[in-house]
């Protein structure tokens, strides 16, 4: 599926007066674009049992996570149900559930190890600003130096997940680190920018930094930058922050999504005192 085809134009086209984010537009476009280089044939001349064949390869063959695959799913059902205007029942696609795990969480002590590791101050603030704040990573590298209102210790979150703009915490720590910041780097289109200072980090460059932040810092492997924002969602509720409260920093839609930090670490457990202790003790 070229460039220029009138199909992938037509998708473009959907999913943007959808108001898809850029990174759900890429992922689908990627998707058909694998599906027209399996049959070498254009997705529109396919049937629903090659689609399925397709998805199928995907799952036993080339193996790809649960999380992979039902982009995949939702990417052809977007294309034949919304684009093609396919009837729903004759391409009845099943979706496959995600597993139920919980994310992995650094400590407060190994959160502080890991975000002064850096030596490169916009590195520091980054991290900083992405635990402090609870930012996901497309959020993050998407502030712009009027964002932050230190006057009120709160950060402004456009266009977050959803289109929805929101508010979130900004840590007197964050504040401190991001005025050495400013002072040292005078942003002005973006807050965190890369080699162009009219284009923003590109989130691939925000990981990075993670990454060498946990290297240096010695601290266990633990997922990606996104990680940052698990610890920042468990830390609050563990300092016994109400939950409606957090489900509104976090930009979650539903209370479900908020509710699935609702668990402690390991560390934690460990110091709970047996009501049985308790009652000896007493």
């Amino acid at each position: 599926m070229t460039t220029g085809s009138p199909l992938r134009q037509k998708m473009c086209v959907e999913m943007r007066v959808r108001h898809f984010s850029e990174r759900t537009e890429e992922s689908y476009l990627h998707v058909i674009e694998q599906l027209y280089k399996y049959y070498l044939r254009m997705p529109d001349r396919l049937n629903r049992d090659e689609v399925v064949a397709f998805l199928e390869h995907c799952v036993t063959v080339r193996k790809l996570s649960r999380s992979t695959v039902n982009v995949y799913f939702q990417a052809c059902r977007f294309l034949y149900e919304q684009v093609l205007r396919q009837d729903r029942m004759s391409f009845q696609l099943p979706r496959r559930s995600r597993p139920k795990t919980r994310p992995q969480i650094l400590s407060p002590a190994e959160c502080r190890r890991l975000i002064n590791a850096p030596g490169n101050l916009k590195h520091k603030t980054l991290l900083h600003m992405a635990y402090g704040s609870g930012l996901r990573v497309s959020e993050l590298v998407h502030l712009k130096p009027e964002h932050i209102e230190s006057d009120r210790m709160m950060v402004y979150v456009q266009a977050g997940k959803g289109h929805k703009d929101r508010y979130t915490l900004l840590s007197e720590s964050a504040r401190d680190v991001l005025r050495d910041y400013r002072r040292a780097y005078r942003p002005s289109a973006w807050l965190f920018y890369g080699r162009d200072p009219e284009r923003p980090l590109t989130v691939e460059s925000a990981q990075q930094v993670y990454y060498q932040a946990l290297v240096k810092s010695g601290v266990r492997r633990i997922g990606g930058i996104h990680t940052l924002r698990h610890c920042f969602a468990t830390h609050l509720m563990e300092n016994g922050l109400d939950i409606y409260a957090l489900q509104r920093l976090m930009g979650h839609c539903g209370i479900k999504t908020t509710c699935g930090y609702m668990h402690v670490r390991e560390e934690r457990l460990r110091q709970v005192v047996s009501p049985l202790d308790l009652l000896y003790s007493s």
